[in-house]
């Protein structure tokens, strides 16, 4: 096995472990056992330390859900309508599709705090990731899709609501992803003012 395979095997099991038992759980040890190597020197032959290989860990994670999100139909939409339906599949599909990955993201972001560097989810992740909701939004307020509301404080509430789906999943593990998307669909529709879904129309 190659260096960088063996590196994408030890991030692998990292974020296996953290997602089904925890960021304190997820010794060196215990990701040893889990990648299947015989010694925890060999994840120490690739990480400098914990901080280190969960940076990586971050950063793997972050490819997972660019590559997802820049496959979202909602780039292709042809309404505001449409392209905030798509935009919330998109993030409710992305949870279901990597579901530990998201699982082990969320932890990080709560009980990860690096002895250098910036935090997991800052002032700069957060941006990021409501900008793109208040665009759909305030094209729709333009367009005349929409009703008058705040488009920042919705799209928060908005991006929240699939965010916070992989706490959700640890209570309620068989929740059917598929009905949480339309059932967030319908709810943000009425919302914005963008009436009942189209699908349900006679």
């Amino acid at each position: 096995m190659t260096n960088q395979a063996r590196r994408a095997q030890i991030v692998e099991a990292a974020i296996g472990v953290i997602a089904e038992s925890g960021y304190r759980v997820a010794t060196f040890q215990n990701i040893a056992r889990a990648a299947g190597v015989k010694s925890t020197r060999t994840i120490s032959y690739h990480f400098a330390n914990k901080d280190d290989l969960i940076e990586a860990a971050v950063a793997h994670i972050y490819h997972l859900i660019g590559t997802h999100m820049e496959s979202a139909a909602h780039h292709r939409s042809s309404s505001p309508t449409s392209a905030l339906e798509g935009y919330i599949r998109t993030a409710v599909g992305l949870t279901k599709e990597h579901r530990a990955a998201m699982s082990a993201l969320m932890t990080i972001m709560l009980e990860h705090h690096p002895a250098e560097g910036d935090e997991v989810y800052g002032d700069a992740q957060e941006t990021h990731v409501v900008s793109e909701v208040e665009r759909i939004l305030v094209e729709g307020q333009e367009a005349g899709e929409f009703e008058s509301f705040d488009t920042t404080i919705m799209a928060t509430t908005i991006q929240r609501s699939v965010d916070g789906l992989p706490f959700m999943l640890r209570t309620r593990p068989d929740l059917d992803l598929d009905h949480y998307a339309d059932e967030l669909v319908s709810t943000f529709r009425r919302a914005v003012g963008a009436g009942p879904e189209r699908t349900s129309s006679p």
